[in-house]
């Protein structure tokens, strides 16, 4: 006769999870547990649970996260938005203010999956779309992103103010587009692991490489700011970095999809034929490139991308620092999703995906974008007026710093002199090399990207130093 288990030990289960709003994964809950429940054991609960509707699952093999279901969640207003309370959690949510239609929306994803009709992706939501005469962001909001994203100097190189606030960028970016993938690292995790390479205790490993993939990315976006362009080379590198050692398949990392998938908590089938998901990978590109409002082009990138799900996983990461590089090349405050409620983003998503509805995702951009500027807004008025001299010699900077790293030298004027020699004026070179002194003095892991450096070569210049 097989074992019946106490209703108290599912119990113990779920309110692991509840712990966990965002999603807790396997080893997250078993922490949470303790030695109480073995392994196996708590595989089959987990598994029962999912089947009696208590939990639910995303994601595959160890991926897999485990949320309480909508229905566990009671709605109510505040302030004119929509907050979200958990039966028994004392946190909330607050959800994105909404257009009338994006409140439709909304109540439709909301519908249980059997109320919901299966559909597969629709070629004609791409193909009808004409870049500068389809817009899925009214002009009056495109007008006042742009207000809120402008820069006090828009005509300096491209992704200049993202280089001016890049220690900000990487752990705000990394840890708030993380956390909509239901990573549990804290934004004070997240500074740690990027600034000094401490991993958080108790975590994941999958979490903590997450996290530093998109730190990559986004220095790999940031330092080719003024030449990436909108191809399949530079998106497929993008996915690259943001999917390293996350893949079952490790050969899928930087590859166009071949194989069908299914994304759970939808009715939505992607595309799943190899041949014409690269096709409709190129016009998705192609029709962001001839975008002329970078506001537009960045939210166009956000609703096709995952659409499409060209990648076998990472699609959404893809997308929201996909929608980044419009904003980086016009010098605009870049889209940091910080604090963006994840449900708010999913069902708008979901809204896409069923529905071929825009209207929620795009109240969730806005807002997402008002609060992004609002936070470099305060840190740009701390900063320093940008340096001239600094500026013109940026990237011969970049060249003499990235190759006394990586030959191994030491911090000597000479050097710095040799170097600098055939590439800086003589009345420059004195004023040069007492700025690259300084620079190589104050050189840490959480400032290497400027150099173009990896973290391996830091280290190995870092220990011969001593």
């Amino acid at each position: 006769m097989p074992k019946i288990t106490a209703p108290a030990e599912f119990d113990m289960v779920v309110n692991a999870v509840r712990q966990h709003p965002a999603g807790a994964s396997f080893e997250m809950i078993q922490s949470m547990l303790g030695d109480k429940t073995a392994r196996r054991t708590l595989q089959r609960r987990l598994n029962e649970l999912v089947k009696q509707g208590r939990l639910t699952r995303g994601g595959r093999n160890r991926g897999a996260l485990y949320r309480l279901p909508p229905e566990s969640q009671v709605l109510v207003h505040l302030n004119g938005e929509t907050a979200k309370w958990e039966v028994g959690h004392v946190s909330a949510e607050i959800y994105v203010p909404m257009s009338a239609e994006a409140s439709r929306l909304r109540d439709l994803v909301r519908r249980p999956v059997t109320q919901r009709t299966p559909v597969g992706y629709r070629r004609e939501f791409l193909l009808d779309y004409r870049p500068n005469e389809t817009w899925y962001l009214p002009s009056g909001t495109r007008t006042r992103l742009r207000k809120l994203g402008d820069t006090p100097s828009p005509e300096r190189p491209a992704g200049t103010y993202a280089r001016d606030v890049l220690g900000r960028l990487l752990i705000d970016l990394s840890w708030a587009s993380s956390k909509l993938e239901g990573n549990t690292y804290t934004r004070l995790d997240t500074q740690r692991l990027i600034e000094h390479g401490e991993a958080a205790a108790g975590k994941d490993a999958r979490e903590t490489q997450m996290i530093l993939n998109h730190k990559r990315a986004i220095e790999f976006l940031v330092d080719g700011a003024e030449d990436i362009g909108f191809d399949v080379y530079n998106f497929r590198n993008l996915h690259a970095l943001l999917s390293e050692n996350l893949l079952a398949d490790r050969a899928a990392s930087g590859k166009l999809r071949e194989r069908v998938v299914e994304i759970s908590g939808t009715v939505f089938h992607p595309l799943a034929i190899p041949q014409q998901i690269d096709e409709f990978f190129r016009i998705v590109l192609d029709k962001a490139a001839a975008i002329g409002d970078p506001f537009e082009q960045a939210f166009f990138l956000m609703v096709h991308i995952p659409y499409l799900q060209p990648f076998e996983d990472v699609n959404k990461r893809v997308s929201r620092l996909g929608a980044n590089i419009p904003l980086l090349k016009h010098n605009l405050r870049p889209l940091s999703f910080i604090e963006v409620p994840e449900r708010a983003y999913v069902e708008g998503t979901l809204a896409v995906y069923e529905l071929n509805g825009v209207e929620l995702l795009a109240d969730v951009f806005e807002w997402a974008y008002e609060r992004s500027c609002q936070q470099y807004r305060a840190i740009a008025d701390s900063l320093p007026q940008p340096d001239p001299f600094r500026r013109i010699y940026r990237d011969v900077l970049a060249d003499v710093i990235g190759e006394i790293v990586r030959k191994g030298w030491p911090v000597e004027p000479t050097i710095i002199e040799r170097e600098a020699m055939t590439l800086v004026p003589t009345e420059d070179q004195k004023r040069f090399v007492e700025m690259a002194m300084d620079e190589l003095k104050g050189l840490h892991e959480g400032n290497i990207a400027r150099y173009r450096l990896r973290l391996s070569e830091f280290r190995a210049w870092k220990a011969k130093q001593r």
